[in-house]
């Protein structure tokens, strides 16, 4: 169903276009009324004739009579525009009797990669790999209810350099006949150990970049290490996962060893369409209008001067076969801002190559740092970094914690679902709430605060509105139910119900779950503002009957849209 900020637009559309074929009504929410439309300003002067005669001709053609209760021009042309009730109700009832909150699929579906989490094959799971994990998530959740036809994928860092160092590690402290006893915590430790040595000894990094040849090339005995780093670091990964509630599986796993048949044919490919340039050895593509800090061509290196293949040979790979072989018309890489140079690099020459026809089709959806309360960032390269699993097991505890201070009747078994709920739901909530190209602060009493913009006061708000009709012993009214705006606190509520589709829209069009996150702490304080102000088991069974619908329908947008960044909503707390 089209929702009221959309009929409204359509007839708007119409009636500029009666002055001058598509001029943008720019249509906005107002404070002053519903809406406010202020196209009339760039219309007059493309049409050369005053504002407001503009913005008057304009309401004369719009014929908005059974949308709206008042049409005001006011300033130099703008037009307000204030909803009747009885429309706004309509709206909403309408919404109420559609399954899926007025969210319309798309028309034309697109088949889209989603690139995200992409943790390190041999080092345990930190809180630097949340951003990615969480993001992506979240934005395959929404595009799949739009329609879409998404493909996750998890491009797990199992080859290169971080494999030569530990590989050649292992044999030097005698470690590889006892590999197959060895935990993602002894694995850890060992890459620790390996980028210190790697780091400080010229003679052990030459013998790391020679045992990534041999790894690139299928030496049997360095792939029989590698299979089994590969192998337990993948369950760790299933491990946090499963923690999260998160969508990947093991079936989404496609990492850098995947592409490594095809990176000579990515070198070929190049060659054959004359992009490739020798640069002291290395085989590299120098696409136009990058450059140093010294002015010079920037170039993206294809091949290395030892003949093996670095990440841009990779991520070349990666574009061909993610638009060839599974047949993406998008490719969205949940990577962080530290990556965009990289990733335009890599962008421009897949392009160059053919692999990436419409430049477009391709989206770096960048984000910020996890911080500590000190201010610097909570996961490192070095091994220095704080445990995923410790930190959501944490968040858990302490939502337990929380929820027996508030002196909660849940069974011993429902209180430790909830807990579960609450603690990652807050750990969620806290990364997706945050705009996400902006740091945010790591902070558990913030988080898990009950009040404010976190994730347990949505889902607290939720389970409060479920209470209602458990107390009341009384069931949601049939969906579709006559709904009335009798009294001034319920109309902002059945606004801020008719602007879900919106939500998730622009979210989608941005790829970014912090729109989504804003828009549903918006409708539970508008929520709460109506219902302190609105009893709602009145005795008049019409106004009873449309209170008690308003609340079912503001706890089912809740539920869909918590569900949309993959935080449950507890129905009892």
């Amino acid at each position: 169903m089209p929702d009221a900020s959309s009929v409204l637009l359509q007839r708007l559309q119409a009636a500029f276009d009666t002055v001058a074929p598509g001029a943008d009504p720019v249509l906005r929410v107002s404070d002053r009324a519903d809406f406010q439309a202020n196209g009339a300003l760039a219309l007059a002067k493309q049409v050369g004739r005053p504002p407001r005669q503009v913005a008057e001709e304009v309401v004369a053609a719009a014929s908005l009579d059974d949308i709206c209760s008042e049409v005001e021009i006011s300033g130099p042309g703008f037009i307000n525009l204030t909803l009747s009730d009885a429309f706004v109700a309509a709206q909403l009832a309408a919404l109420s009797a559609d399954p899926r909150l007025g969210v319309a699929e798309v028309e034309r579906p697109e088949t889209i990669v989603i690139d995200y989490s992409a943790p390190n094959v041999a080092k345990e799971m930190h809180v630097g790999h949340l951003r990615s994990t969480l993001i992506g998530d979240a934005l395959a959740r929404v595009l799949g209810f739009l329609g879409h036809d998404v493909r996750r994928e998890n491009h797990i860092g199992d080859w290169g350099t971080p494999f030569g160092m530990l590989i050649e590690h292992l044999i030097d402290v005698g470690g590889a006949m006892r590999a197959e006893t060895f935990s993602v915590r002894d694995l850890n430790e060992f890459y620790a150990a390996a980028r210190k040595q790697f780091d400080s000894d010229p003679g052990f990094a030459e013998r790391c970049r020679r045992r990534v040849v041999l790894l690139q090339s299928g030496d049997e005995e360095t792939l029989r290490l590698w299979r089994i780093f590969v192998a337990e670091s993948m369950r760790h990964a299933r491990e946090v996962y499963e923690l999260l509630g998160v969508l990947l599986t093991d079936d989404d796993i496609v990492g850098e060893s995947f592409y490594n048949p095809l990176l000579p044919v990515v070198v070929d490919e190049l060659d054959s369409r004359g992009l490739l340039v020798e640069d002291d050895g290395a085989l590299c593509v120098f696409p136009a209008g990058f450059e140093n800090r010294n002015g010079e061509p920037l170039p993206l290196i294809v091949r290395k001067s030892d003949g093996g293949y670095g990440y841009p040979a990779t991520d070349l790979a990666c574009v061909r076969d993610r638009t060839g072989r599974v047949g993406a018309t998008r490719l969205v890489y949940v990577v962080g801002a530290d990556q965009a140079l990289h990733l335009r690099l890599v962008f421009a020459v897949a392009a160059l190559a053919g692999y990436l026809p419409d430049a477009s089709a391709a989206v770096h959806v960048a984000f910020g740092n996890v911080l500590g309360t000190g201010g610097k960032k909570m996961a490192s390269r070095s091994g220095g970094s704080d445990r995923l699993v410790d930190l959501l097991a944490e968040g858990i505890e302490r939502a337990e914690a929380a929820l027996k201070e508030r002196s909660s009747d849940l069974s011993p078994e429902r209180q430790a679902a909830t807990a579960h709920a609450l603690g990652v739901g807050a750990v969620k909530y806290a990364d997706l709430s945050t705009e996400r190209v902006r740091d945010y602060v790591f902070d558990w009493d913030r988080m898990l605060a009950f009040e404010g913009d976190t994730g347990p006061y949505l889902q607290y708000a939720h389970a409060r509105i479920r209470s209602i009709f458990r107390r009341a012993h009384l069931p949601p009214p049939p969906p579709g139910s006559p709904l009335l705006l009798g009294e001034p606190a319920e109309r902002p509520l059945a606004l801020q119900l008719l602007r879900f589709a919106e939500a998730v829209e622009v979210t989608a069009e941005t790829s970014s779950p912090s729109k989504l996150c804003t828009y549903l702490f918006d409708l539970a304080t508008t929520f709460t503002g109506f219902y302190e102000a609105c009893r709602v088991l009145v005795d008049d069974q019409a106004v009873r009957s449309s209170r008690l619908g308003l609340c079912d329908l503001t706890a089912r947008v809740l539920e869909q849209g918590l569900s949309l960044l993959g935080i449950e909503a507890p129905e009892q707390m």
